[in-house]
């Protein structure tokens, strides 16, 4: 996976992010918790509130029968240093529905802060809502 990042410290919060994704979607919530600073604030799609890995995994499992990520690269903003960094990930969710129905190629966005080598703030936007609603035929402007 491509990482795109400027410095060693940009290199070292890439490393950071990528590690606790693949912890987080094992899903290992204890051990993504190794990377997270204390105080962590997530905002996971439609702007809801968390502060725990464990919530993630939690949301997901209502949400899909399954669901992973395939990352495609992660950019880190230029002028990272080892007191924060700002760094996304992007690629593509694939798994099944509750219903068993597969599916692949839903985008996603995660944006962290990495402060002191510890993720501090995690964003995260995917398509599964819309793809939701297409499922359901709810009509939309």
């Amino acid at each position: 996976m491509p990482v795109i990042a400027d410095n060693d410290s940009a290199r070292r919060a890439a490393v950071t992010v990528d590690t606790y994704l693949r912890t987080l979607m094992i899903p290992d919530p204890d051990g993504a918790r190794r990377f997270i600073a204390p105080g962590l604030r997530i905002r996971f799609t439609g702007g809801r509130a968390m502060n725990d890995p464990a919530e993630c995994a939690a949301f997901n499992a209502t949400r899909y029968a399954w669901v992973k990520k395939r990352f495609e690269r992660i950019e880190v903003v230029c002028g990272a240093t080892d007191d924060e960094a700002i760094v996304y990930n992007l690629g593509t969710l694939h798994g099944a529905w509750p219903d068993g129905t597969p599916f692949e190629g839903n985008r996603y966005v995660d944006r962290y802060i990495v402060r002191h080598g510890l993720i501090a703030e995690m964003q995260v936007w995917n398509d599964s809502a819309e793809w939701l609603l297409d499922r359901a035929e709810v009509e939309r402007p």
